[in-house]
């Protein structure tokens, strides 16, 4: 399942050093980038869990996909980021939920949003995620990643298997005229994911939005204006 990199408050400031200490190079140097990005500075000013709430928000600025949700889904949501924009745009209230957000992972409550911490994998999952969010989703989003290797095609593949699992979870539960979105990583997602999000959705693109390191691996997948089931049944029978 997703996880996610995290920021947590540092309270330093652009171009600190960091002390050698004990610490690796190769770690003394994921610090020195983490505490020295613009991006999880201003995440930390307005409020965000992690940098991540940026490549939602460049996302959505550039293709419009939040404006008008009124339940979303975020698999793979720890530390939250996207989970509290998704709150934010459908003004889910812990009275009346709209946003479920589901990751193995431990994550700390969010206003009106129901965290489950679960395996997606698990074959409840689905139904829980439904019942969480009050009703079926005009958006699904995913961060899902597989814990990564090393291995830049194995990651691939496991990731591409995530994303697979996400967008079946997405044209399963999806109401017409909502929109998906997933992690993949470059190579994009595989073929005939690629084919069967064409089949169910009006648009299909890779997108790598401005917050996501330019040295990072990781793409998005956007699947917008869903078609309804109908239309793939129509065509598998």
């Amino acid at each position: 399942m997703a996880r996610p990199t995290g920021s947590s408050a540092s309270g330093r400031k652009l171009g600190q050093k960091v002390r050698k200490g004990r610490r690796k190079a190769s770690s003394r140097h994921w610090l020195h980038r983490h505490i020295n990005d613009p991006y999880v500075q201003r995440a930390q000013a307005d409020g965000y869990r992690s940098r991540a709430a940026y490549k939602l928000l460049e996302i959505d600025e550039r293709h419009d996909i939040l404006k008008g949700a009124r339940r979303i889904v975020d698999l793979g949501a720890a530390p939250g980021s996207w989970s509290q924009i998704a709150a934010d745009v459908t003004g889910s209230t812990d009275e009346a939920p709209r946003v479920a957000a589901i990751d193995f992972l431990e994550m700390n409550p969010l206003a009106g949003v129901v965290v489950l911490q679960m395996d997606f994998l698990d074959e409840t999952a689905p139904a829980a995620l439904l019942e969480a969010c009050g009703g079926a989703p005009d958006l699904v989003i995913s961060d899902l990643a597989a814990p990564t290797t090393g291995h830049r095609q194995t990651d691939h593949l496991r990731t591409a298997f995530l994303c697979e699992t996400a967008a079946w979870f997405a044209i399963e539960v999806l109401t017409p005229g909502g929109h998906f979105l997933a992690k993949t990583f470059q190579g994009g997602a595989e073929r005939d994911l690629l084919m069967l999000l064409k089949r169910c959705f009006r648009s299909v693109v890779h997108v790598k939005p401005p917050a996501s390191r330019s040295e990072s691996v990781e793409m998005y997948v956007l699947a917008k204006d869903f078609r309804g089931r109908d239309a793939l049944e129509r065509e598998t029978s």
